[in-house]
C-alpha cells in the first residue's frame, strides 16, 4: 500500500533501523535479509531526501530528520498494531498469549506469587514474561516492549493512564547483635551510620527510598549498593551497616534472618506500587483482564490465605 507515493511497508522498515541502528540487526527484527534491508534505506533515503542513518566510526548514527521520525513512526506502528491485534474479547482459559511485566526483585516478592495463584486458580493459560526495569519504563512502554509497567508512583508518566495497586511503609534492618541495633535510632545515628542502598541494574534512577531522602537533604554514607531489594537483610548480617526497605518485605524475613527492624528516624511518605500501561491499548481485552488481575493479587497480599 502507498501513501502519497510513500510504499508503507518501508515505515516497518524505518521503525526497525531507527531502533536498533544497526541494519544487520533491523533486518533480523522484522525478519528480512540484510540486503533487502539495505535497499530499504536507500529507498527511504530517497523519499525522505536525507540519509537518516550515517556511519560515525563503527556504529550507524540518526540525523536530525530521523529523530523527529522516530518517535512519531513507532507511534503511528503502535496504533496499527494494537487497533488490529486486538481480539473483540479474550479467555484466559484458552489464550496462550505471553503478557510481558517490567518488575523489581520487591514486586516479584511481594505481588507476582499472588498473580500467578489466582491465574492458576482461574484455570488461565497465558504465560508471563517478567522483565527488570528499564532505564525509561516509560520508553520501553511507548516501544511496545512491555505490556505493563509495576513501578513507584513517583516514576509513573503522565502521558499514560496507571492505578496504584498498593502501599507500603519503610523501615530500617540492621543485625540483631550489632551496636547499631541497641537503644533508639535517631535520625543523627541514622546520617552517620554504613548504608546498602538499591540502585537498580542498567538505570541512572535512584531506588525510591534514596530518591526521596536526597529530596528531603540527609546525606548519607552509603558503604554499599546492590542492585537486588531482596539481598539487602542478608547483607547487613554481621556488619554494623543499616538499609532502609519495604516494611513487608522486611516482616517476611524476620523470622529466619537475625536482624532487627526499627522505625526510619527521617520523614517518608509510603511506597505507593502502580501499575501503568499505554494509552492506546487501554480498551485490548487482554490487558483489562490482566489490569483486573493485579488488582485482585493485590487485595490478596496481606491475606495470604485468599489466593490459595
Amino acid at each position: 500500500m502507498r501513501f502519497k507515493n510513500l510504499d508503507l511497508n518501508l515505515l516497518v522498515a524505518l521503525d526497525a533501523l531507527l531502533t536498533e541502528n544497526n541494519i544487520t540487526r533491523a533486518a533480523e527484527r522484522v525478519h528480512l535479509s540484510q540486503s533487502a534491508m539495505s535497499n530499504a534505506l536507500s529507498r527511504l533515503r530517497d523519499y525522505f531526501n536525507d540519509p537518516l542513518l550515517v556511519q560515525v566510526g563503527r556504529t550507524m548514527e540518526p540525523t536530525p530528520r530521523a529523530e523527529v521520525l522516530r518517535e512519531a513512526v513507532h507511534d503511528l506502528l503502535l496504533r496499527i498494531d494494537t487497533t488490529v491485534a486486538a481480539l473483540p474479547e479474550f479467555d484466559p482459559t484458552t489464550s496462550d498469549r505471553e503478557f510481558t511485566l517490567f518488575v523489581s526483585d520487591y514486586t516479584m516478592e511481594i505481588l507476582i506469587p499472588h498473580v500467578l495463584a489466582i491465574a492458576s486458580r482461574l484455570g488461565s493459560k497465558v504465560r508471563f514474561k517478567l522483565q527488570p526495569q528499564s532505564n525509561s519504563p516509560d520508553r520501553a512502554l511507548e516501544r511496545g516492549e512491555t505490556d505493563l509497567l509495576i513501578i513507584p508512583k513517583a516514576y509513573v508518566s503522565q502521558e499514560h493512564p496507571s492505578v496504584t495497586l498498593f502501599k507500603d511503609e519503610f523501615v530500617c534492618i540492621a543485625w540483631r547483635d550489632s551496636q547499631i541495633a541497641r537503644g533508639e535510632l535517631t535520625p543523627e545515628r541514622y546520617a552517620n551510620a554504613g548504608h546498602i542502598v538499591m540502585r537498580p541494574q542498567g538505570t541512572s534512577q535512584p531506588a525510591f527510598e534514596e530518591w526521596f531522602i536526597k529530596r528531603y537533604g540527609v546525606s548519607r554514607l552509603t558503604q554499599v549498593s546492590t542492585y537486588s531489594f531482596t539481598a539487602m537483610p542478608f547483607l547487613v548480617i554481621g556488619t554494623e551497616m543499616i538499609t532502609t526497605i519495604h516494611e513487608r518485605l522486611a516482616r517476611r524475613l524476620v523470622p529466619s534472618l537475625p536482624i532487627k527492624l526499627m522505625p526510619i528516624p527521617v520523614p517518608m511518605p509510603a511506597l505507593e506500587q502502580t501499575m501503568q500501561w499505554h494509552k492506546y491499548r487501554a480498551q485490548d481485552p487482554g490487558l483489562i483482564w490482566l489490569r483486573s488481575l493485579m488488582q485482585q493479587a493485590s487485595l490478596a497480599i496481606d491475606a495470604p490465605e485468599a489466593s490459595g
